[in-house]
């Protein structure tokens, strides 16, 4: 660890919060910095032992690492074949199953960029990122639970009703020219047909289409891309009520897949299950990594049912699980939980509520850590297996090849070492930036992303966080930007004011509450006002609470906009009452 503020310190120039963690070259365990190469690599070790599980209650789908590398390469065949060029983005609107990791590392196999899209979006949410991922092929699962993708977006934009793959003209969606539709699962209570109309494709009619191309043209394609690249892109929301996306390169993804194992301390093959949608990066990082890199397995849950997870749990012998704490919650509540046999679990949170389940039995707690979507997940973190006392509390140190400082958030000056400010970073993890945002928009003169995120830096190098500068609030792991739920019941009849704040709570970390001030004379109901919500936003976004309120009582400022600290106290105090 290098405090870089500590060189040729003086008492007239003290240590400033700067610190630079080693040589990314120095990181042990890395390999292939690309997200074919990655593959590659980890098929070549481990080929015939299983890699992707996914099970219902009547049917069990299991693909060894050759299996995943060789429908990878059918999917980046099948890309080439239908136009699909180097830099060319591909949308994967899909749950967790094994197409989805096909499809991600068969795109990056044909030289094209993955797109992960939320199975959450709302059709205006769906409109929106259409538009700013400017894909020009989109991978979707058609029958997401009462969902049908097709009728969605096919509302949005009739032209796809009347084209024909590859030859789609849309002024909505300028730069999409084919669609393909998976089906569904057998077994499963989703339709196993798939639309296939206009310029929609069925996958089986799509993935014909790689016959004609040889393996070794996607080999070549393949060796063509370079760590810095781009690898993918994710989006998530931010201040404004547009989605953000945020773009990583190559080595971004490889880096925090070789990453995990290491800081996690697993030495042996790692069964990971997440039920939590691999179109946020913390997910499709973490699991992957800590399953691929291992020589385990990625056990698929399509979507959250605690019942179901128990079940996969205990039949796949899980040894690693990503949740959260609402849904550990969940499985106290499911009917299997005091049935079910979980002694497989190794890598589980001390003190979690599932930890607590009577047949788990492991020593093993989970470093802390620090990270964004920006950065790919973590850029410091503590290392497993250490004493909590050789950190004093902090999120650990700073990462290989990073470098984070600490400064004013109103002046950008850096701080003098142990005061508290906004933590920046960069490094190789780092988001390239944000789409249509141009650099300064992103970064500092520096190169440096502003996280948002308070802390301070202490002699040692050690990150300790203090949690969110601005409003944003931080529910059940997922980020809810109060102003586009603001936007959203603001425009439900009645509302004079509105005003949305997290609240604290064990379970989601902060809930989502809304305080309204109705326009005089009119009565609002809370669950109207939630029904409308969940009609416009995601569900994680939905208030789990609307509270009404006077003029009075949410006074506001000279901007009309009642101050945050204002209405959490006045809504903590209506809740406790």
């Amino acid at each position: 660890m290098h405090a870089a503020g500590n060189d040729h310190a003086s008492l007239a120039e003290p240590p400033v919060s700067l610190v630079a963690g080693p040589p990314i070259a120095e990181e042990a365990g890395q390999g292939a910095q690309t997200i074919a190469g990655y593959l590659r690599e980890v098929t070549e070790k481990y080929g015939p032992r299983e890699a992707v599980v996914l099970r219902n209650r009547s049917h069990r789908f299991s693909w060894t690492y050759d299996d995943l590398f060789e429908h990878a390469m059918e999917v980046a065949r099948a890309l080439t074949a239908a136009g699909i060029g180097k830099g060319s983005r591909v949308g994967i609107l899909m749950t967790n199953r094994p197409e989805f990791l096909s499809s991600l590392f068969g795109t990056a196999l044909a030289g094209g960029v993955p797109v992960a899209l939320s199975t959450f979006s709302t059709p205006t949410e769906m409109d929106q990122l259409l538009k700013a991922s400017e894909i020009s092929l989109l991978l979707f699962e058609q029958h997401v639970l009462k969902k049908d993708f097709f009728v969605m977006i096919d509302g949005l934009e009739p032209a796809i009703g009347h084209g024909r793959p590859g030859h789609l003209v849309s002024e909505r969606y300028p730069y999409l020219r084919h669609l393909v539709s998976l089906p569904g699962i057998l077994g499963d209570a989703d339709p196993l047909t798939s639309h296939e109309d206009g310029a929609v494709e069925r996958w089986d009619t799509f993935l014909a289409r790689a016959k004609h191309v040889s393996e070794a043209a996607i080999l070549a394609r393949a060796d063509g891309v370079h760590p810095a690249e781009t690898g993918g892109i994710f989006f998530s929301s931010g201040t404004t009520s547009l989605p953000k996306g945020i773009v990583h390169a190559q080595r971004a993804f490889a880096i925090q897949w070789w990453r995990w194992p290491r800081i996690f301390a697993m030495t042996e093959p790692v069964r990971s299950w997440t039920g939590n949608g691999f179109f946020w990066s913390g997910n499709i990082s973490m699991v992957v990594g800590t399953a691929l890199s291992t020589g385990g397995a990625v056990i698929l849950q399509r979507y959250f049912d605690a019942e179901e997870a128990l079940f996969l749990i205990e039949q796949e012998k899980v040894t690693f699980t990503s949740g959260r704490p609402h849904q550990w919650a969940r499985f106290q509540a499911a009917s299997n939980w005091a049935s079910a046999d979980l002694s497989s679990l190794k890598y589980v949170t001390r003190g979690e509520q599932i930890w607590e389940h009577p047949t788990v039995d492991t020593d093993w707690d989970v470093p802390m850590s620090f990270g964004t979507t920006e950065t790919m997940t973590i850029c410091t973190s503590r290392v497993a297996g250490v004493a909590d006392e050789e950190y004093a509390g902090s999120m650990g140190e700073v990462l290989p090849g990073n470098t984070i400082k600490i400064v004013d958030p109103l002046t950008g000056a850096i701080m003098p070492l142990g005061e508290k400010g906004e933590m920046c970073i960069k490094g190789p993890t780092l988001m390239t930036g944000y789409l249509g945002k141009a650099p300064e928009k992103c970064f500092d003169a520096q190169g440096f992303y502003c996280s948002g995120d308070g802390g301070r830096i202490d002699a040692q190098g050690r990150f300790y966080w203090d949690g969110r500068l601005t409003d944003m609030i931080k529910t059940g792991g997922a980020n809810v930007a109060p102003i586009e739920v603001d936007e959203v019941v603001g425009r439900y009849p009645g509302v004079k004011r509105v005003q949305t704040v997290g609240i604290p709570d064990d379970m989601l970390g902060e809930m989502v509450v809304t305080a309204i001030v109705p326009i005089d004379g009119t009565e609002l109901d809370e669950k109207a006002v939630i029904g409308f919500c969940r009609e416009q936003i995601a569900s994680f976004k939905v208030p789990r609470r609307v509270l009404f309120f006077t003029d009075e009582e949410m006074a506001v400022t000279g901007s009309e906009k009642v101050k945050p600290a204002v209405v959490k106290e006045l809504v903590s105090k209506r809740l406790e009452s």
